[in-house]
């Protein structure tokens, strides 16, 4: 598997996972099945941003890229209330809603821009290379418990290209 590949499946089992959990009525579930997803989506976003964009960031992609680093500052911001929230909360299945929203447009635009742009100018070898790397760089952060919980401080200014991630002082 390449990393787009990864990438592409990972957007669909992160759709399919937000998805189940508006379809849960049961708040124990739901804070269970979103745990899982908001880590998912950590994790996703943490191998993109310091892994895969900056190796894709080319002339023809930077655009693109700086455009889906905003795009995950959105997401990150909208983790972090959901984070905060208990499911029974009246404004969690609202925030819920859009989070899912807005990560399926992300989705849909490096799928249709960016993922092709991608593949016409990186190797192959490469692609497989890097999708090793995001694995083992998910690997790590759920290893260190609960990734979800450190997207609070990640909402301060979109990562750099260069694969910085700014945290938020103090």
């Amino acid at each position: 598997m390449d990393a787009i590949e990864l990438l592409t499946h990972q957007h669909r089992a992160m759709e399919d996972a937000l998805g189940r959990i508006l379809d849960t009525e049961e708040e124990d579930k739901r804070r269970e099945l979103f745990a899982a997803a908001a880590d998912h989506l950590t994790v996703h976003i943490a191998g993109e941003e310091q892994i895969f964009y900056p190796a894709v960031r080319a002339q023809r992609t930077e655009d693109t890229l700086l455009e889906s680093l905003e795009e995950h500052l959105s997401l990150k911001r909208l983790l972090a209330d959901l984070v905060a929230l208990s499911p029974g909360e009246k404004t969690f299945e609202p925030k819920l809603e859009v989070l899912k929203e807005q990560a399926e447009h992300h989705h849909k635009e490096e799928e249709e821009h960016l993922f092709p742009a991608v593949r016409k100018c990186m190797p192959a070898e490469r692609l497989q290379s890097l999708a090793h790397e995001m694995l083992a760089l998910q690997e790590n952060l759920r290893k260190e418990g609960a990734p979800r919980d450190a997207v609070a401080d990640q909402t301060h200014a979109a990562a750099e290209l260069d694969g910085t991630v700014p945290q938020q002082a103090g």
